[in-house]
């Protein structure tokens, strides 16, 4: 068995075992998973395309808005659920799981939809440029959706009661992450071993000479911030059921809170790479969480405080720096002389 194979398995089943081994921070783990896919979906633009994106937090907003959306008006009654703030009833096993299931689907649907229209038109910016125009993409939709009565307008939206026969629901969302965070991450491990990953690492490169050797640029921009809004219109639908409540700039469009961390955590890990994100979104989880328990009323100042570390002393993330301490590891073939100081180069 390769040492890769064994890796696979061995985090396999320690992610299958954790929430029944740790029963009590089900919930806790379930967002852990979804921290990976933030990291990972994030770093397809930002890290294997050099495009710095504050704008995919409006796909998990949009994700969860269409999916509460197709569960509430598939059982109820559209007025009556909004009067009594979702309180009309509970639905069975059976018909959450339909109502949930179609409204992934279509929260995946609808965020590939979107993310085609708006790369069409916002890809054709570069730079700063491109990130400030995606940081006002998340909060004219926090605006946008606040005004809107029909999906609850300020006073935000409930999602379906989880039922009992389903069992905790800690656990299946648990579950649920897990099956879609390695799904995101065997998808791009394909993608980035083929073409596609070519194209997008020489846009990150040199975009104007990707475009002279006759790379479509605009089009694998595009193609690539919809398959990031694809798993995250998914995860959206699921972290509304999880919370139970969705306020359309604290939860949906939270800009501030999940539209940073999805950067920080590729940072933290190495962005560029494949399990970069992975680790980082990790360590970044389990230290926050970890913050906000030991350090409550301190927990913000702890949280800038490792940003500071994060970009002082790991500028190219932690498996960068392990990579650039230990080449050999990652089979990079380095000369006793070059190590030695003031070797060659």
């Amino acid at each position: 068995m390769s040492r890769t194979a064994a890796l696979y398995g061995a985090v396999g089943v320690a992610a299958l075992l954790a929430p029944l081994v740790f029963p009590a921070f089900q919930t806790q783990l379930a967002f852990l998973w979804v921290m990976v896919l933030f990291a990972l979906t994030w770093d397809v633009m930002g890290g294997q395309m050099g495009y710095n994106s504050f704008g995919n937090v409006f796909y998990l907003g949009l994700g969860m808005y269409v999916t509460a959306v197709v569960q509430r008006d598939l059982y109820f009654d559209v007025e009556e659920y909004a009067h009594v703030a979702g309180a009309v009833g509970t639905l069975s096993a059976g018909e959450y799981l339909t109502g949930l299931a179609l409204g992934l689907a279509l929260a995946g649907v609808a965020a590939v939809l979107a993310a085609a229209v708006l790369g069409s038109g916002i890809l054709g910016l570069r730079g700063h440029y491109f990130a400030i125009c995606t940081l006002g993409l998340g909060i004219a939709a926090g605006e946008i959706a606040g005004g809107i009565d029909y999906i609850g307008a300020g006073s935000g939206l409930v999602t379906p009661v989880f039922p009992d026969a389903l069992g905790r629901r800690g656990m299946f969302f648990y579950y649920l992450f897990f099956a879609l965070a390695v799904a995101t991450f065997f998808t791009l491990r394909w993608l980035y071993a083929g073409r596609f990953g070519l194209a997008i690492n020489a846009i990150r490169d040199d975009e104007d000479k990707a475009e002279a050797m006759g790379i479509h640029t605009t089009r694998y921009k595009t193609v690539a911030w919809c398959v990031s809004a694809f798993f995250l219109g998914i995860a959206g639908g699921g972290v509304g059921n999880l919370v139970g409540f969705i306020d359309p700039t604290d939860v949906a469009f939270a800009g501030a809170t999940f539209g940073v961390w999805m950067v920080l955590m590729a940072i933290l890990g190495g962005k560029g790479t494949l399990w970069g994100p992975v680790i980082g979104a990790v360590i970044f989880h389990v230290t926050q969480e970890l913050f906000w328990t030991y350090l409550f009323g301190w927990q913000r100042v702890a949280l800038g405080a490792l940003i500071i570390v994060i970009v002082v002393f790991f500028p190219q993330g932690i498996l960068g720096w392990v990579r650039q301490r230990w080449p050999e590891r990652f089979g990079h073939r380095v000369d006793e002389e070059a190590r030695a100081p003031g070797g060659g180069a």
